[in-house]
Order: structure tokens, then sequence, then C-alpha cells
């Protein structure tokens, strides 16, 4: 029974001396270091790679010479597959050729739709960019929001326990310990509130990094104050020249452009080649050199038409290139007045809003202080401090969504100039 006792302690010291394996570190992501991990791991990024690799290979294929052809012959046999009896055979290679000019022209149209697919790639890689940024600033915000709400928590509880230690005392009547409690169970219903808005923001991130939804995700950061360097009218020139959409409208004109020369050539004939060698019983053997070409008589039926629809598209695409200008143009401006008004909405906070809170709190923690005012009217004023410093960070979380849909409206990365 001993010999067990000190068994059992001997393993229990063993234990107590073992390293405590301490809980997976938290991984923490900046910004620049979520937008590569979204733009590495997205799924409808990866398949637009795959698209425009084998738009590559499309165009190789358009180049690529057609096939040399074996001719093989036999005439006058004696009977059914005596080759060796027959009296006449051919024996040589045919190749097809494309009127010259024509098959550069197809390998020219292959690269120009190889040249859309990656305006396509670039366009979703600005929209996922932009989400990104809208996911991570919202998480920020959420964060923000939650330690505001913590210590609006803590003060409300202290309160709560100096009013109860107060009443036991009879220095306070019952009502103000009632709303004490009232007011820390708002407290406590405002941090629930944005624990989940934390929560939901992370899953939002998660899902644009590709990681499962409620991994544990630690973000470093801070909101831009900066405003675009940029005028209006120069921003609108960059978009006009970057947008993925427009750029990708100009290699449709183009494509459309060499499918209408591609049509117009189908006029000249394509060419066959063909030479052979020719036997003849009892006769010497003999070569034959064979040049074909379609004669083309019924030029109206393809050709024609294939015209008539390059030139139709053209027009389509000239009109859809002006509207989209034009949108660009309402999407620039739009963004930019946005970033301007929260740009201004920030100033406002940091000038006049935030140093009126602090001095108002200042103001009723002293009236508390010398026993003016209740400690009630004192959470009130905190908690207008603490709503002031909310909106603020509301502000910035608006300024800097409406900075990154700039930068999409525009199609890259803003050099911004600071207010300081």
């Amino acid at each position: 029974m001993i010999s067990l006792v000190l068994s059992v302690l001997w393993i229990s010291c063993l234990g107590s001396n073992a390293p405590v394996q301490s809980p997976p570190a938290v991984e923490t992501f900046t910004l620049e270091q979520c937008i590569a991990a979204a733009l590495e791991q997205n799924p409808l990024l990866q398949s637009s790679h795959q698209l425009y690799q084998a738009s590559l290979a499309r165009i190789h294929q358009a180049k690529a010479f057609s096939q040399p052809r074996l001719d093989f012959d036999s005439d006058l046999q004696p009977r059914l597959f005596d080759f060796k009896g027959s009296d006449e055979s051919y024996f040589g290679l045919s190749q097809s050729l494309d009127f010259p000019g024509k098959r550069s022209l197809k390998g020219r149209v292959a690269t120009q739709e190889s040249l859309e697919i990656q305006a396509d790639t670039e366009l979703l890689r600005l929209d996922i960019t932009y989400q990104v940024k809208q996911a991570f600033y919202g998480l920020l915000l959420a964060q923000q929001i939650l330690k505001y709400t913590e210590q609006d928590l803590e003060l409300s509880r202290d309160y709560l326990q100096k009013a109860e230690i107060k009443n036991e005392a009879g220095d306070v009547a019952k009502v103000e310990v009632l709303r004490a409690r009232v007011e820390t169970a708002k407290a406590e219903n405002s941090v629930r509130a944005a624990v989940n808005e934390v929560r939901l923001g992370t899953a939002r991130l998660n899902f644009l990094l590709a990681r499962k939804k409620y991994e544990p995700l630690d973000i470093s950061g801070e909101f831009p104050k900066d405003g675009p360097r940029l005028s209006l009218d120069e921003l609108k020139q960059q978009a006009y020249s970057l947008r993925p959409e427009i750029r990708r409208l100009g290699f449709s004109l183009e494509k459309e452009n060499l499918r209408k020369s591609l049509a117009r050539m189908s006029y000249l004939p394509d060419l066959s080649l063909g030479l052979s060698r020719h036997r003849i019983s009892g006769v010497a053997n003999t070569w034959d050199f064979i040049l074909s070409f379609p004669i083309p008589l019924f030029f109206w039926q393809p050709q024609k038409e294939e015209i008539a629809e390059a030139q139709a598209n053209l027009e389509a695409l000239r009109r859809e290139r002006e509207h989209l200008i034009n949108a660009v143009s309402l999407d620039v401006e739009e963004a930019y007045a946005n970033a301007l008004m929260t740009r201004n909405q920030i100033e406002l906070f940091e000038k006049e809003i935030l140093a009126q809170a602090e001095e108002a709190y200042n103001m009723f923690l002293f009236s508390f202080q010398e026993g003016e005012i209740g400690g009630i009217e004192l959470i009130e004023a905190r908690r207008t401090l603490i709503e002031a410093r909310k909106s603020y960070a509301d502000a910035l979380h608006n300024f800097s969504v409406a900075l990154a849909a700039l930068e999409k409206s525009v199609g890259q990365k803003l050099e911004v100039e600071s207010h300081d």
C-alpha cells in the first residue's frame, strides 16, 4: 500500500514538472498580407488564371500548320486488295497551305482573345482586393467598437458596485441601485452585440482568405486618414487608361477588326500542294506534282456574311465603349465625392466633436467629485464620450472604404497626401 502511494506521488511530481503545452498562436495579418493571401488562394482567380493559360495555348493552335497527308492510290487491281498486281499506283505527300497572311491573322485574333481574358482576370483581382479591404476595415471597426463598449461596461459595473455599498450604508436610495443595474445591463448587451460583430467580421475576412469561417484570426493595422493626391480630372484620365473593362473593350475592338480583315481574306484561295510517285506497269516510273485551290464563285455565301457580322460587332462595341467611359467617369466622381465627404467628417471630429465630448465629460466628472451630480449622470456623460469615439471610428471606417472604392474605380492603388 505504501509503495502504491509513493508511485502515485512520483507520477504526480513528474506530471507537475512536465512543460505545459501552450495553445497555438493566433496568426496575425496586415492588410497587405490579407490581400496577398486572398489573391493567391481565391478559387475564382485561380480558375481565371487557368482560362488565361488555355487562351495562350489557343494562340499556338491558331498559328499551327495543318498536318501533311500521305496519299496512296492503287488502280486496276485484278483482284480486291491485290496491290502487287495493280497496273497503276500513286504514292506521295500533300499539304494544305493557308493563303499568305491568313495564319498570322488567326494568331492575332487568338492573341486579342487572350488579352480579353487577361483583362477579365485583372478586373477580378481589383474586385477581390476591394472586398478584402472592405472586410478588413469592417473587422477593424468592430474591434474598436468592442473596445469602447467594454470600457463602458467596466465603468457601469464599477458604479453599480459603489451604489450597492452606499445603499447598504444608507447613503443612497434603492432606486439609485436599480438605475445602475439597468445601465449595466444595457452595457452588457452592447458588449454582446459588439462581440458578435467581431465574430461575423472575422468570418467574412476568413472566407475571402480561403480559411475556415471561424478560425482564429488577428489583424494589425490602422484606418488611413489621408486623401488622394490627384485631382478629379487626373483620376478620370487614369481610370480611362487603367480600368480593365475599358482595356478589354479595346482588345475586343481590335479582335473584330482582325476578324473583318480575315473575312475579307477568305476571298483569297487556300492552296493544296501534292507530290507523288506514279507507277504504270511496263512504263518507267514518273513523278506527279499537284497544285489545287478553290474558286470563290459563291463568295456571297459565307464571306459576305462574316464581314457583315464583324462590322456589326464593331459598331456594337464602339457604342458599348462610349457607354462604359461615361459609367467609369460617374463611378470615379461618386467615389471621389464620398472620399472627400468622409475625410471632412474626420476633420470635424478631430477638431470639434471629440474635444467637446472630452470637455463635457471632464465637467461632469468634476461635478460628480464635488457631489453636485449622481453617478448615473456621470455614466451618461461617459457614454456620450464613448459614442462620440464610436462615431469617429465609424467615420474613419467610411473614409477607408470610400478610398478603397476610389482606388477600385481608378484601377490602381493611389498615392495620398497628408492633411496633418
